[in-house]
């Protein structure tokens, strides 16, 4: 046989490999934690807590309490009560400073003539009172102006009235209130209405400047508004009557933390954090009352499990992290910079709590990227493994006693198969102040998605599933333990889990790379050929930095290190197995193509670039979260104008920062970005930011 043939039949069997992932074996079921240790966390959890504390959190849409700002708000103060019931250690409020929040007072619009009736009110709904409104008491005609384009607004003369739109209410307040003198504005609802008719979106409106404030602005729900904008399609003259009082309040950003302490300070910690809040004055059970119910009654499981000896002290201490959404944890977070620096991962739950098949959702595991490889991606999948492909039923299973082989539910809960997916990374919330630049704590997040009541008053916990909930308070609970109690055996077989799923993620960029010269033309089959290869090159040194990581854990570094070092050599097979196959499919391309098979060149400024190869400097972590754009901000604008760049230049800029580690290329980190992100890099401006960086003392060539 020849060893073309050979190369053939091996990427064959690697591509098989990828598609394995979708034929579990319905009978064969693991984890990483023994069984014993698995079924104690199990038992213990409970999505029925992790409901209440998201009902007591964010049961409805609270007017907040003037009392609040000067001292703690309600629900910093319910998670800091919890935690001293439950005993958990070091639970303090900490807070950083803040600023000021708008905060409504007052807010009803009435209708006076024809007749007199209620549209809507604050006091029904705080969210009905769009954020920004200002202070007012007017009478006006309503009028009617469609979308709320500009030549809607222009044709209704609305100096001196009330408009109403099913447009968007920032937009008709802009044009109709800021430029054409309306007092204010009713909008009806926009937000999905003909999902759900009775949502109101979590909006708000800004006036001009300091001397030209925003007026007001009022919400109906798409059932309630239609009858409003039939009468007056109709031609009826219809008055009402705003009232409005609001305030700004100055706050204090609070965060609640605590921790299980482990057995070795030394160790390093594992972070589990969730956000309380979105702003103050927005309140929503999803979003993220659940990620905070359900982090809170990880807390107590793994306290409760370790406190009764059920579960073996960890040697490393646990850590839970509650607060505003960035504005309270990137504080915390650079306050605590000797912290992070022996921090091995983060746990970050946001939106965690939704009954998937109502939402017709995923509960998403986010990875992390290229720049910030970590096994806690791996250890993550093995529990959302173990809950998804154990909680539904199969045709193999029928006639077992368990049809179902690891049913997972809780008492109230819903009894359904739990959906769920692994995806490349995505921001967005807390995890990226750990995976910032200048924390470099490798952070996954837990979310589902979508969420068919996101951001609106309908973010309730009706719409949240204890049996989820249950399920995320498990995973959670097991990847952070397995984390922390992870000692040399635990160590070599998260690093074969590392090894075995990176083979099937291998395989599925081999796929990815076949793909794009199945499509090639003549013309693009040079560069379609080169991006096949950036695919497959890519993900091999990904998966290979990952199983290096995996040497954190261990106490043994040579029987660790042999290991992980015996597992890096067989990806590194597998991965230089399928560039053999990419090239074999490029000719058979070529072949079809009725052209030459063509081999990569190097541009006059891609070898430039290969030959520069940047490092941070100290200075990148030296003040933390966010600490180097103060030193980016120095740069001066005639230096920068030397080397132009856009944001829009590069699939990320933040990934772009992380993929910078004294090994890469320039060129190398062009290539990590373009297998990452839909939109290519250009290589160019890539360069001329490294110059940036450097006049910064961010960087070293």
């Amino acid at each position: 046989m020849s060893k073309r043939i050979l190369v053939c039949l091996f990427a064959v069997a690697v591509i098989l490999l990828g598609t394995a992932a979708a034929q579990m074996l319905p009978w064969f079921y693991w984890t990483l934690l023994p069984q014993g240790q698995r079924d104690e966390i199990i038992g213990e959890a409970s999505g029925e807590s992790a409901w209440n504390h998201t009902m007591e959190l964010a049961g409805y849409d609270k007017d907040r309490l003037k009392a609040e700002y000067a001292g703690t708000f309600y629900e910093a103060q319910y998670v800091y009560d919890m935690l001293k019931r439950y005993g958990l250690p070091g639970a303090e409020i900490v807070t950083y400073p803040g600023g000021e929040v708008w905060d409504a007072v007052k807010g009803e619009l009435w209708e006076v003539s024809p007749r007199r009736q209620k549209l809507s009110s604050a006091t029904d709904m705080t969210v009905l009172l769009v954020r920004g409104s200002n202070s007012a008491d007017v009478k006006g005609e309503l009028v009617w102006v469609g979308r709320g384009t500009a030549e809607e607004i222009e044709r209704a003369k609305v100096d001196g009235k009330i408009v109403v739109t099913d447009g968007n209410v920032a937009t008709a307040h802009n044009l109709a209130c800021m430029e054409k003198g309306a007092l204010g504005v009713v909008a009806i609802s926009d937000s999905r209405p003909h999902f759900d008719p009775l949502q109101i979106p979590f909006s708000s409106i800004r006036g001009g400047s300091a001397d030209r404030p925003a007026k007001f602005a009022f919400y109906m729900t798409a059932r309630d508004g239609e009858y409003l904008k039939q009468r007056l399609l109709r031609g009826q003259k219809i008055t009402a009557h705003a009232q409005v009082e609001t305030t700004m309040e100055k706050y204090v950003n609070q965060n609640v933390v605590c921790h299980i302490p482990g057995t070795d300070p030394a160790a390093g910690e594992v972070i589990l954090s969730a956000h309380l809040f979105e702003g103050y004055t927005k309140q929503g059970a999803n979003d993220n009352g659940s990620g905070s119910g359900a982090i809170l009654d990880v807390a107590r499981t793994l306290h409760t499990l370790i406190q009764e000896g059920r579960l073996p002290r960890p040697k490393r201490t646990i850590r839970f992290l509650w607060g505003p959404e960035f504005a309270g944890t990137g504080p915390w977070v650079k306050a605590h910079k000797d912290l992070m620096a022996k921090t091995l991962c983060n746990i970050n739950m946001d939106m965690v709590g939704e009954w998937l098949s109502r939402n017709k959702a995923h509960m998403m595991l986010i990875r992390t990227t290229f720049g910030n490889p970590h096994y806690i991606n791996d250890v993550m999948e093995n529990y959302y493994r173990f809950v998804g492909e154990g909680n539904r039923e199969r045709i193999h299973n029928r006639g077992n006693e368990l049809r179902i082989p690891h049913r997972l539910v809780a008492p109230s809960g819903a009894d359904e198969p739990f959906y769920y997916s692994i995806e490349t990374h995505y921001g967005a919330s807390d995890h990226e102040v750990f995976n910032d630049w200048g924390v470099r704590v490798p952070g996954i997040m837990m979310i589902a998605w979508p969420d068919q009541w996101y951001h609106t008053s309908g973010d309730r916990t009706d719409k949240a599933d204890p049996t989820q909930l249950k399920r995320v308070v498990f995973i959670g609970a097991a990847g952070a333990y397995t984390v922390a109690a992870a000692d040399d055996d635990m160590a070599v077989k998260i690093a074969g889990e590392v090894a075995a799923n990176g083979a099937r993620r291998l395989g599925y960029k081999l796929n990815v790379a076949l793909e794009a010269l199945n499509v090639a033309t003549v013309e693009t089959l040079a560069a379609d050929y080169r991006m096949a290869r950036i695919q497959v090159e890519t993900t091999l040194e990904n998966e290979k930095a990952t199983l290096q990581t995996v040497l954190e854990l261990g106490a043994d570094k040579a029987l660790v290190g042999d290991y992980v070092g015996r597992m890096a050599a067989t990806v590194e097979q597998l991965g230089k197995t399928q560039l053999a196959a990419v090239d074999e499919h490029m000719k058979a391309v070529a072949k079809r193509l009725k052209t030459a098979p063509v081999t990569i060149k190097l541009t006059e400024l891609e070898a430039k670039a290969a030959k520069i190869v940047p490092r941070t400097t100290a200075k990148v972590k030296e003040n933390g979260y966010r600490g180097y754009q103060e030193l980016l901000a120095k740069v001066p604008e005639a230096e920068r104008k030397k080397h132009p760049f856009g944001q829009r230049d590069f699939g990320s800029l933040t990934e772009l920062h992380l993929l910078i580690n004294g090994k890469r290329s320039a060129l190398d980190i062009l290539n990590a970005l373009d297998a990452q992100y839909p939109v290519k890099s250009n290589l160019q401006s890539l360069l001329n930011y490294l110059e940036i960086l450097k006049l910064a003392g961010l960087v070293e060539m």
